[in-house]
């Protein structure tokens, strides 16, 4: 039997990268799945690649109304929310004295309180549901240290794993299980863009920020979407009913907690 047969599932930032990947897993096994994104275009091009039980739903996690509103079209969707993984994020970097409010309040704005009131919303559907749920939040190796280069972003994402830990033991009494993922270095399409901001701060070519990290990781190589369904899946099925705020790395050896 599938894992996640007949779950209903919100995946926010889901029309390419980790969520599209996370979106096609949880398909896979049987969920229905919105692809939520501030992207709607790019969000419905998903759907309709992932199929039947993937449907689009605009969400710019910023915005409250939006967020209520998301929430209740997949009610109206599929009758329920099982499933929500707290995916949409943004990353910026700069050294301390060149850190501008303007990037410091558009990532926490975003990575933090995005991720806060949708849970909330999320939860507050699932305890009228009144049969519990998952909520995973995507946090970073990032939130367990401090970069020189990456401070706002380190210090939203080690919010995101405060903020898991508490909701998580909130939360638990409805039977919902709050729980995150903190992934190391991820390839894919956004990693021009941060390559291209150390290159920039640490007087490097281009690609080589990429190649150093890549072979920094234990394992050997960047992780990819891929890498972290497992835990993704693990965390959305019935096999994680006794977890409760836990934070997992999934991120080739990079970080040993």
């Amino acid at each position: 039997m599938n894992r996640l047969e007949g779950k209903s599932a919100l995946i926010t930032g889901a029309a390419r990268g980790i969520g599209k990947t996370f979106a096609k897993a949880y398909l896979e096994q049987g969920a229905t799945v919105a692809i939520a994104d501030i992207n709607i275009d790019k969000a419905r091009e998903t759907a309709a690649e992932l199929g039947d039980r993937a449907y689009a739903v605009a969400l710019d996690v910023t915005d409250q109304v939006a967020i209520d509103a998301a929430i209740a079209q997949v009610v109206a969707t599929t009758g329920k929310l099982d499933i929500l993984v707290n995916n949409a994020a943004l990353f910026d970097l700069a050294p301390i004295v060149e850190i501008t409010r303007e990037s410091y309040d558009r990532l926490f704005a975003i990575n933090v309180a995005g991720t806060l009131f949708t849970l909330q919303a999320a939860a507050r559907q699932m305890i009228v549901q009144g049969h519990g749920g998952k909520i995973i939040n995507m946090a970073s190796q990032a939130g367990r240290r401090g970069e020189a280069l990456v401070a706002v972003y380190c210090a939203t994402k080690a919010a995101v794993i405060s903020l898991t830990q508490s909701a998580g033991l909130n939360l638990i009494e409805h039977r919902i299980n709050v729980n995150a993922i903190a992934p190391g270095v991820v390839d894919g399409e956004h990693w021009a863009g941060v390559d291209a901001l150390f290159a920039r701060y640490e007087n490097r070519p281009l690609g080589e920020k990429k190649r150093l990290v890549g072979e920094a990781v234990p394992y050997g190589r960047m992780g990819t979407a891929q890498d972290l369904v497992g835990m993704a899946l693990f965390l959305a099925s019935s096999d994680s009913d006794y977890v409760v705020s836990q934070t997992y790395n999934v991120d080739g050896g990079n970080w040993m907690s």
